[in-house]
């Protein structure tokens, strides 16, 4: 795959109760910053969003952060940490976070972070995109997401190589070699469907 310049990272609003949670999302934002990656988020300072651009300003890496108009308030935008870009909706944020991106990361968080990491992978899974996605599961947080996927294809409504889609690991030090050997998307999850 081709060097990774930008990472988008899906995360909560909130910190979660799990102090893990949060010294997760510093270390990643430190790592990035002394990798040159770009971070692209959801613009918020509140929760792990905030965390992990505070970590990555604070080390002198770059931010970019994208959050819909009505947000701005109700998630406190960040003005203070790089570029925030404001759009219309959250369709167009997902979209914009995206475009401005070469790999998605998603870290611990709540409704609107499994929203985000669904959309996602079905792009990848439509052949939308071949980016890696890699899941950060802090203490097990996303077991319940692999259990849930795991029902969808022994129901019958994926195929079993929709869980190489995406890649889970355990912790910040994964991430990157998991961004390296992320392996293409392979067809028969889509074209399996047909």
């Amino acid at each position: 795959m081709k060097k990774i310049s930008s990472l988008c990272v899906f995360c909560g609003s909130r910190a979660g109760d799990d102090p893990a949670h949060a010294a997760a999302a510093r270390a990643l934002g430190e790592e990035m910053a002394k990798r040159r990656i770009r971070l692209v988020y959801g613009g918020g300072r509140i929760g792990l969003m905030g965390i992990v651009a505070q970590a990555v300003s604070d080390a002198g890496g770059q931010v970019t952060g994208v959050i819909p108009d009505f947000l701005m308030h109700l998630e406190v935008g960040n003005t203070q940490a790089g570029e925030l870009i404001i759009t219309e909706s959250m369709h167009t944020r997902k979209a914009k976070m995206f475009e401005l991106s070469d790999a998605m990361i998603v870290m611990p968080g709540g409704i609107g972070t499994l929203d985000e990491a669904f959309e996602i992978i079905t792009w990848k899974q439509l052949r939308q995109h071949s980016k890696p996605i890699v899941l950060v599961d802090i203490n097990g947080y996303w077991n319940p997401f692999q259990a849930l996927v795991a029902s969808i294809v022994e129901g019958g409504f994926a195929h079993a190589k929709v869980t190489e889609l995406y890649t889970v690991v355990d912790n910040v030090a994964d991430i990157f070699p998991a961004l390296a050997a992320a392996p293409e998307p392979d067809p028969v999850v889509l074209t399996s469907h047909l």
